[in-house]
């Protein structure tokens, strides 16, 4: 993969579940985010959004939106954004969408901006539908958890709707554990009735894997 910090403090066997690089997913690659990406990334995260059931956001971010908090991300070598392109070398059928496509993205984050939390990041990701059921979502994750080890983070957390399978079941792949549940926290994108003043609320699962 192209852009990988990987190396400084590599992964070992007692950071069981985290490949030592990612299994190819035929047609994609990952690299880390460029300024000319911030348009792809809003296109993926407003569909989650409109989608809902995977983001808290309930309407569509504009563009400076997603190019501000792609800047948050400092240092940027501590808390790398990656973005999920079509491999322009894969002879991808051009209906498809070829070349530099961004197809999904993830970052680690601050868990918390006091400084006693260093060490601690969050990890999200986002694909888009045209590439779901591949195995996208296993190879942004990996790279995520690699990223941190490389960079001496100590525990990586995620939250996610509780009724989220498809990032329950990858949550659990890379040996995270739950360790809460706040019920009936988030409002639901999916429904409705949030417009109306009724909107049915989701149950949060927050989720740690230890790195050291």
């Amino acid at each position: 993969m192209t852009g990988s910090s990987i190396g400084r403090a590599g992964v070992t066997p007692s950071h069981p579940g985290i490949a030592e690089s990612e299994a190819a997913v035929s047609g994609y690659l990952l690299r880390p985010v460029e300024n000319r990406d911030v348009p792809g990334i809003t296109d993926v995260y407003n569909e989650a959004v409109v989608a809902g059931g995977s983001t808290a956001d309930l309407e569509p971010s504009t563009v400076a939106q997603r190019r501000e908090w792609v800047s948050s991300h400092v240092p940027r070598d501590r808390y790398p954004v990656l973005v999920l392109v079509r491999d322009p070398g894969s002879g991808a059928d051009p209906d498809e969408g070829g070349g530099d496509r961004i197809e999904g993205f993830g970052s680690l984050s601050r868990f918390h901006p006091r400084p006693g939390y260093d060490g601690v990041v969050e990890l999200s990701y986002y694909v888009s539908s045209r590439a779901r059921g591949r195995g996208c979502g296993t190879m942004i994750v990996n790279r995520l958890l690699r990223e941190a080890v490389a960079h001496g983070h100590r525990m990586a957390t995620a939250i996610i709707y509780a009724d989220n399978a498809a990032s329950l079941a990858l949550m659990r792949r890379f040996g995270f554990t739950r360790f809460g549940l706040l019920p009936h926290a988030c409002v639901d994108g999916r429904d409705p009735g949030w417009r109306t003043g009724r909107p049915r609320l989701g149950d949060m699962s927050y989720w740690y894997r230890d790195l050291v």
